[in-house]
């Protein structure tokens, strides 16, 4: 297909997607665009970095009605960061195509007064979490009566335990007629049916394997646990990458990891779930700008955290769970780029490598540092 305006994108978003170098649409886009702007309910299910938050942007904020005043989309999303990632593309598609409507964000991160102000400016479309949403809904500050389309961007978390029955009482809040759209990397059954109860007609949308991306190459260090920290220094100056996250599990780890690159004069910005608001932003604008090239992380940001340029990921602990282990190495392998993942492991981790080979259809190599340098094995 190769070009938006074929998807019935209009001149000005397409010339806002020119001025962030976007020229073609991805799978998903041709897949979601078309189905979305005709108000259908959807499913949409792509692998990390296949442009899914564009999918439904281009169309939604092709369809706004700028001459009225009442709040028209809602996008959801499970996390403050992946919130702010989501309006500020939001906010560059209206710079860059000079369209005039309003987007506010609605966090449970931020000043609930605050954003009791910003809604007397009467948005055409909010980014919010479940929980501050629903709570200016009660409040009878968030008019939801001329809301034609909720987005549940990561869907797979918010239509799960808590997130559910608040999820579940917005989609109440709404107009019977209003389109739902879900978005999601992985397809789970107990997703997918809860989907499809409040969406019978729901159109469901597979684009790419669903899986981790063939861009990325994955290799494997076995170590002593109180090495790792260590060890991450280690592999910087081995692979010299332009831009790496390291994930861990704890938020203590991350500290630790933090303290030992900074001591040895490497410039690093860390994020946990112990970090307010402000210092999160201040290290993730640290990280995008380029100001330091080591982002440090628990899992809050191994999902939905969209930084360009991610060169490499480094797990410092190895993730349980496959689909864990795909959400983190997305984060590099983007849009066709070359990506690589180092996972350090315990001797009592090693078992790991073959069930993310087994689940996730990847292979690994096997690799050492030697000298300075990551010398790695051909896969048996």
């Amino acid at each position: 297909m190769g070009i938006f305006s074929e998807l019935g994108v209009g001149v000005a978003l397409e010339q806002a997607l020119a001025k962030q170098e976007i020229n073609a649409p991805t799978p998903v886009q041709e897949q979601s665009v078309p189905e979305i702007r005709e108000g259908r309910d959807v499913y949409m299910c792509s692998e990390t970095g296949t442009g899914k938050t564009l999918a439904y942007l281009l169309p939604l904020i092709e369809g706004l009605d700028v001459s009225s005043s009442g709040l028209q989309v809602v996008v959801l999303a499970p996390t403050h960061e992946l919130g702010m990632q989501i309006l500020r593309q939001v906010q560059d598609l209206k710079q860059n195509s000079g369209l005039d409507f309003r987007a506010v964000s609605l966090v449970g991160a931020g000043s609930s007064k605050r954003q009791r102000e910003k809604l007397k400016k009467r948005p055409h479309l909010v980014v919010g979490s479940p929980g501050r949403v629903l709570e200016l809904i009660k409040a009878r500050k968030l008019k939801m009566h001329t809301v034609r389309t909720l987005v549940f961007d990561e869907a797979d978390r918010l239509l799960h335990g808590e997130a559910l029955a608040l999820c579940l009482q917005i989609i109440r809040s709404c107009v019977r007629d209003r389109q739902l759209v879900f978005v999601s990397a992985t397809a789970k059954a107990q997703c997918l049916g809860q989907a499809r109860k409040q969406a019978p007609d729901l159109r469901e949308l597979q684009a790419g394997s669903g899986s981790v991306s063939s861009c990325i190459e994955h290799a494997y260090l076995v170590c002593e646990e109180r090495d790792k920290a260590d060890l991450i220094r280690q592999l910087f100056h081995a692979l010299e990458p332009e831009r790496v996250i390291v994930f861990t599990h704890r938020n203590e780890m991350v500290e630790r990891v933090a303290e030992k690159l900074s001591f040895h004069r490497l410039p690093c910005a860390a994020i946990h779930s112990e970090c307010d608001k402000t210092e999160r932003e201040q290290a993730l604008r640290a990280f995008r700008s380029g100001k330091v090239r080591v982002l440090v992380a628990s899992d809050v940001a191994a999902r939905g955290l969209d930084v360009k340029g991610v060169t490499h990921v480094f797990n410092c602990d190895a993730p349980t769970q496959s689909n864990d282990y795909m959400h983190r190495v997305g984060r590099t392998g983007r849009a066709g780029e070359a990506g690589r993942a180092v996972s350090l492991l315990t001797d009592r981790e090693t078992h790991l490598v073959k069930r993310y080979e087994r689940e996730l259809g990847v292979r690994f190599y096997a690799a050492v540092l030697k000298a300075g340098e990551l010398l790695v094995s051909t896969p048996e």
